[in-house]
């Protein structure tokens, strides 16, 4: 779309792409590998994909960050935007050593692999700052290495909250039915296995073997994993056997790196999504940046799962669905006017502008039929996304600004993250 004579456009959309260039450069210059930046024609594939699967039954939350079919964990409804959600750990140990591993990005990773979190204290406070508790996680680390602290987390959590729905986090060694009974007699309502696929078949069988024991036991039965690109064979052998041995559901997860061990990444070919978000922002989950392909992989599975008419739920969460939550839990915080802007479905505000030549006709225009619009400055008039179609009937460019509330010293602000024209 021609932006000439708005000179202030031309200058800000300039600037915002100067930005996410300099991110990538950044990045690049430590060594990281970016794939090429995505064309249009992969855009539309993608959207395309989209529109089959809602063609096909597919459920679409959060801007469509989180897709899903059949059974929904309600801990995953909850995941992005309730305050009563909150996961926890014992410790951070494991006898694992993923390369992909995110959790020494965890502040205080060093120390919390040497010594228990204070999860009791921590629980208690979150109880006590919270109208109602209504889902807990535990995970780790792997909490089954200290089974007897997890039977002590779980109960501690029943009785401090015992309406809430609680869930597990294992990669299922040492899993068996006697600690399976203990654990849901003190409350637990979910358990997701993560399943190790380049580890080999026999470590698959045997957290399969896991998860058979505990279909029996635990009221909800799960896996959870990234979908790594170049497994989708083995994902497909794996879903069709979940769904056999009657699995209620599996989470597919972005595969991300977290920004350390790139050079197990770079020997794998891997390289990392470009851009890797929609909009750049300071981000602070541990998952850091998404691998190009896993995006695509998770889709292509889903759509499997439906047209196979595989029972277990399936559901792709990716990294802007696990984005989404940190934005979400301000902007919900500061509500705005809303008849300027809009919270959307990816968690942030977003409001319509105009500049330089358009101002004054549009903010006329719509004086004349009583439309809300607001002056930012001389060159720039905002008003709501919903009155798009008609600043544009007198010729203007309408830009989509995507904005978040600053929290600051000086109070809350706005804060434009990114602007945008075509939308």
């Amino acid at each position: 779309m021609a932006t000439t004579g708005r000179p202030t456009l031309d200058y800000w959309l300039g600037e915002y792409a100067a930005i996410a260039e300099e991110f990538v450069d950044g990045l690049q210059a430590d060594g990281i590998g970016f794939a090429p930046p995505l064309t249009a024609a992969q855009r539309e594939l993608r959207a395309a994909t989209m529109e089959r699967l809602a063609a096909k039954g597919a459920r679409f939350m959060n801007g469509g960050a989180s897709v899903s079919t059949g059974f929904l964990s309600s801990a995953c409804r909850a995941c992005v935007g309730d305050c009563g959600s909150r996961t926890f750990y014992i410790n951070l140990r494991c006898h694992r050593g993923c390369y992909f591993c995110f959790n020494p990005n965890q502040v205080n990773y060093e120390r919390h692999v040497r010594e228990d979190a204070d999860w009791r204290g921590g629980f208690d406070r979150f109880v006590a700052e919270v109208d109602a508790v209504t889902h807990v996680g535990l995970t780790g680390g792997e909490p089954l290495l200290c089974k007897d602290k997890t039977l002590a987390f779980l109960a501690h959590v029943h009785k401090g909250a015992p309406a809430a729905h609680v869930r597990l986090y294992t990669a299922g060694e040492g899993f068996d039915a006697a600690f399976a009974r203990e654990a849901q007699t003190r409350g637990l309502d979910e358990i997701r296995f993560s399943v190790k696929l380049d580890e080999g078949e026999r470590a698959v069988e045997e957290v399969l073997g896991a998860i058979a024991v505990a279909r029996d036991i635990v009221p909800a039965v799960m896996v959870e994993m990234p979908v790594i690109p170049g497994q989708e064979e083995a994902m497909r052998s794996l879903l069709r056997a979940l769904d056999a041995q009657g699995v209620d559901g599996i989470n597919l997860l972005e595969f991300c790196y977290p920004l350390h061990r790139w050079d197990e990444f770079a020997r794998r070919g891997f390289s990392i999504k470009n851009p890797p978000f929609e909009v750049l922002y300071e981000y602070e989950y541990a998952g850091a940046l998404p691998v190009a392909g896993s995006d695509e992989a998770c889709l292509g599975l889903l759509e499997f799962a439906l047209d196979e008419g595989l029972g277990l739920g399936v559901h792709y969460c990716s990294l802007a669905n696990k984005n989404i939550d940190q934005v979400l839990q301000v902007n919900r915080r500061y509500p705005l006017d809303d008849r300027l802007y809009r919270l959307e479905g990816d968690g942030f505000y977003h409001v319509a502008k105009v500049f330089d030549q358009d101002v004054t006709a549009v903010q006329v225009r719509f004086g004349g039929c009583g439309i809300p619009c607001q002056r930012e400055d001389d060159a720039t008039l905002v008003f709501h996304p919903r009155h798009r179609e008609e600043a544009e009937r007198g010729g203007a460019v309408v830009a989509d600004s995507i904005c978040t509330v600053q929290e600051s010293e000086a109070g809350p602000c706005v804060r434009e993250l990114a602007l945008r024209i075509g939308e």
